[in-house]
């Protein structure tokens, strides 16, 4: 199985999301479906780009994430990109056979077997902001192949984005949520505003508070907090 890898790296912590500060190893697949206004990590994406991505056979990628975490087990995230558009089932199944736990982010435009084999599936449909339409047949369909852990995670930009994700919230009211201010400066090699970023926090809090809306939680961008832009999810 030949898949198309971006990156691979770490170990580091998750960035964002419901294991946020965990140790984890990145596998980052090139090619998406989408092509989100404010997409921070167009390196794995644009197919301008593809030249960069290396084609690496299954066990090539396994022998990278055991190299990286020196054999011992954690969580591997699968990212993009989007990961659902590549078969990662065989290198789940290594990897839980040797006890590591496989967590995937995907927007939900395509479900995939292997879903049901991850430690936790992260469903992270694309607000108006980003230009993109959500197919929610599609989206369902992701539902339907799920992991026991299936979570949903929303960036938020503006008003817009928090009316949107509270209809989102409505139509599943079952899934855990998660929202998290979106970062406006997409270019890897610019400096983050953490006065800036800090107040995009504060400022979803207050709204969401405000909106006497307590089921979600609120979390920041931690890897662009401490990294800035260099180190993503």
């Amino acid at each position: 199985m030949t898949l198309r890898i971006s990156e691979i790296f770490g170990p580091t912590v998750q960035g964002e999301g419901a294991l946020i500060g965990q140790p984890t190893v990145f596998v980052r697949s090139g090619g998406c479906d989408f092509r989100c206004s404010w997409c921070d990590s167009l390196h794995a994406v644009d197919s301008t780009y593809r030249h960069d991505w290396a084609a690496m056979e299954t066990q090539a990628v396994w022998s990278e994430v055991q190299r990286l975490s020196g054999g011992r087990p954690l969580t591997v995230s699968l990212s993009g990109g989007n990961p659902a558009i590549q078969d990662f089932g065989p290198l789940i199944r290594q990897g839980k056979a040797e006890g590591y736990a496989f967590l995937c982010e995907t927007q939900g435009s395509i479900a995939k077997p292997w879903f049901s084999d991850l430690a936790m599936l992260v469903l992270s449909p694309k607000p108006p902001s980003s230009g993109e339409d959500m197919d929610w047949t599609a989206f369902d369909a992701c539902l339907n192949v799920r992991p026991a852990q299936t979570v949903l995670k929303i960036v938020i930009f503006d008003d817009t984005d928090f009316d949107w994700a509270r209809s989102v919230a409505d139509r599943y009211p079952d899934l855990p949520l998660y929202l998290q201010p979106g970062n406006p400066e997409t270019d890897p090699a610019s400096p983050v505003d953490l006065t800036n970023a800090t107040s995009r926090v504060e400022w979803l809090i207050d709204k969401t508070l405000n909106a006497g809306w307590f089921a979600p939680r609120i979390l920041p961008q931690l890897h662009v907090l401490i990294w800035g832009n260099k180190r993503g999810v």
